[in-house]
């Protein structure tokens, strides 16, 4: 199973994930030029029926017997980053699944595994390379839904993957496909993604958990109430040396937010410490790359947050000493904004895997 897919041909495409009993769909039609016509696009939800019945539901909204690509959403599946082994390109997949053996949360029989290269490979030495492994019993499950529909897949792709084809895409649209540039889409539940992409290649992403009351907090309010910097940009290092945010000390593990997540949604962490750790992890985040791919400096960040996009847009821009703007895609994709926008944040991504083109590598 190949995780890309590589568009071929013409006509009506469905793009669908289904995760937590929860169908996001996209049905496009491609106008050339990378751009396309929404048909139609929805979220629905099994709820209480069983899979026959909401089959029938989904059958009734004309989406039976299609051609449909699907997208793993980043809870079904691991994204792990190890050193390119030293073996043939067809060897590729088998090294990678016994480099990663004590990385995985299940146990390595029991995933599919597919690998893609880390960057453009521009850059000297022998690289690095992203696995991606989601148990068998998560793509058992999509395919069951997908046999249920008579959709003809050709295969999964992941959401890391469409993102960069978004702000590709984008970058493409403004002549600067070649300059690295980050784009932050935040998700429905807990969690954003964070990725940095050139030449249509992705060279980083990491997965930034954010508490219960993110996405309905005034941001800036919060942190004032915290007495957090409300100014602009500052150093990380000025204010959190240690990591340590409002006086609370989280030590230098900074790449697991659940516990304090955990604690913001009892009570334990103010929604002013939540928005300056989600503040504290993307500048974080955009400093790794800075020493990283030092030969590389950023050309901007976008972002997605559905209908408070241009709020984030502005707040990070104001934090951050990077240029933010919008992930603004109507020019793309016309009709997506018709849709409902309670469903714009599950669909948004699924735009991405309609953007795959052939040139794109593993």
């Amino acid at each position: 199973m190949r995780w890309p897919w590589k568009r071929s041909g013409s006509g009506d495409v469905l793009v669908v994930s289904w995760a937590a009993q929860t169908l996001s769909y996209v049905l496009a039609r491609s106008r050339g030029a990378g751009s396309f016509e929404i048909l139609k696009l929805g979220v629905e939800r099994q709820g209480s029926d069983s899979i026959e019945d909401f089959v029938r539901r989904l059958q009734g909204l004309g989406l039976k017997g299609r051609e449909a690509h699907v997208m793993l959403r980043p809870e079904q599946y691991q994204l792990l980053q190890i050193d390119s082994p030293a073996v043939q390109p067809e060897e590729l997949r088998s090294a990678a699944r016994y480099q990663i053996r004590e990385m995985l949360e299940s146990h390595v029989d029991d995933v599919t595994l597919d690998v893609m290269r880390v960057g453009d490979g521009q850059q000297k030495g022998a690289g690095s390379l992203f696995v991606v492994a989601a148990t068998n019993v998560v793509v058992r499950g999509v395919l069951d839904l997908c046999d249920a529909m008579n959709w003809t897949v050709s295969v999964i792709d992941i959401h890391e993957t469409a993102q960069r084809n978004l702000q590709s895409a984008l970058a493409k649209a403004s002549g600067r496909v070649d300059r690295a540039s980050a784009a932050l889409v935040l998700l429905q539940g807990h969690q954003a993604v964070l990725t940095i992409s050139a030449n249509e290649e992705l060279f980083y992403t990491r997965r930034l958990d954010v508490s219960a009351q993110f996405m309905v907090q005034k941001w800036d309010q919060a942190m004032q109430a915290n007495d957090g910097p409300t100014h602009d940009y500052m150093q990380v290092e000025e204010y959190v040396p240690d990591y340590s945010v409002a006086g609370v000390t989280y030590g230098n593990d900074y790449t697991d937010t659940r516990t304090l997540n955990a604690n913001s949604q009892n009570g334990g962490v103010g929604d002013g410490e939540s928005a300056q750790r989600f503040l504290v992890e993307v500048q974080r985040s955009l400093d790794v790359w800075d020493r990283t791919w030092s030969s590389m400096p950023l050309d901007g960040v976008s972002v997605y947050a559905g209908d408070r996009t241009q709020e984030l847009a502005n707040w990070l821009y104001n934090h951050l000493g990077q240029m933010v703007t919008p992930m603004n895609v109507g020019a793309l994709f016309s009709g997506f904004e018709s849709g409902q926008a309670a469903d714009h944040c599950l669909c948004f991504p699924l735009l991405g895997v309609l953007m795959r083109t052939e040139n794109q590598k593993l």
